[in-house]
């Protein structure tokens, strides 16, 4: 039976594009597949990016027989076996929002993807490239890659596309910052629908409807995804968090005591660290409030 790759799901469709030789066979037509009611007793759900075995039917159409081990999972947005989740924040329309950032990247970090932080309309920011530069330099001291563009001018393309050759890749971030407008220049011809910014929200409106897998001609597939406004903590246990702060790791493992939550505890490295100005305050800051966040979540659920 043939090996292939999900590219796309859309309305309980499976859309698969056949592996040749460990490679995606990009030149042909996906198979529109639908899942076996066997998986779905098993509460497995195909996802994009999953590598299948399918069968083909009469009708010219397929059958998911079989899903082969993942090598990752997100959850949100749901794509599978994604080595590098790209996280695009705007510079300005809306304005960047260094919670929903962090927020972001404790789900990424939890999920062991290897993130990549890009400051998109770098155009607005014409009398902000000081602001843009702080917010560079405080991710990349952390340990973060971080790239800055334009879609307007084209300014970083190139570099971004370089950086996404012979991986698969997930776009996510806050909506309204580019990610269409950044991916049709990135893939010619793609003419995916961009929504414009409501200035009395300060957030876009949704344009992209499903995952799906888009090729960028070097080897390398991106995930465009629905865009999120938030994110919740559910699938997250609350002594994991602290974990997903890279930052705080050399300093956690000196702490006085075991399971410390580097909220309160005497002894604690991470806030010694804190107030010595070593981490950030924004990053301590939003550290507390999730751990709030989800300690509520908890009780409620």
């Amino acid at each position: 039976m043939p090996e292939g790759i999900i590219v796309k799901a859309l309305s309980g469709y499976y859309y698969v594009k056949p592996l040749r030789n460990g490679f995606i066979a990009t030149e042909e037509e996906a198979v529109q597949c639908r899942g076996r009611g066997i998986l779905k007793k098993r509460g497995i759900a195909p996802l994009v990016g999953d590598r299948i075995i399918y069968v083909l039917t009469e009708n010219g159409e397929g059958m998911v027989d079989e899903i082969l081990p993942r090598e990752s999972e997100l959850i949100r947005p749901p794509v599978a076996n994604v080595k590098l989740a790209v996280l695009l924040f705007s510079v300005r329309e809306p304005d960047m929002n260094l919670n929903l950032l962090d927020k972001f990247l404790v789900h990424i970090e939890h999920s062991g993807l290897e993130p990549l932080i890009v400051l998109t309309k770098q155009d607005l920011a014409v009398d902000e490239g000081e602001a843009t530069a702080l917010v560079k330099e405080l991710y990349e001291r952390i340990g973060y890659e971080v790239m800055i563009t334009s879609s307007l001018t084209g300014s970083g393309s190139d570099e971004l596309r370089s950086r996404l050759a012979g991986v698969i890749s997930v776009f996510s971030g806050q909506s309204g910052v580019g990610k269409s407008t950044l991916l049709n220049r990135l893939v010619p011809g793609l003419e995916l629908e961009t929504g414009e910014i409501s200035m009395r929200l300060g957030r876009g409106r949704h344009t992209t409807r499903h995952v799906e897998l888009m090729d960028i001609g070097n080897g390398g597939f991106v995930a465009d995804t629905p865009g999120f406004s938030q994110l919740d903590f559910l699938e997250l246990g609350v002594e994991e968090l602290s974990v997903c702060f890279r930052e705080f790791a050399s300093y956690a493992e000196n702490c006085k005591f075991r399971g410390c939550s580097h909220l309160h505890e005497p002894g604690c490295r991470v806030i010694e660290a804190w107030q010595a100005g070593e981490i950030a305050d924004s990053r301590y800051e939003h550290y507390k409030l999730f751990y709030n966040e989800m300690k509520d979540k908890k009780r409620r659920y």
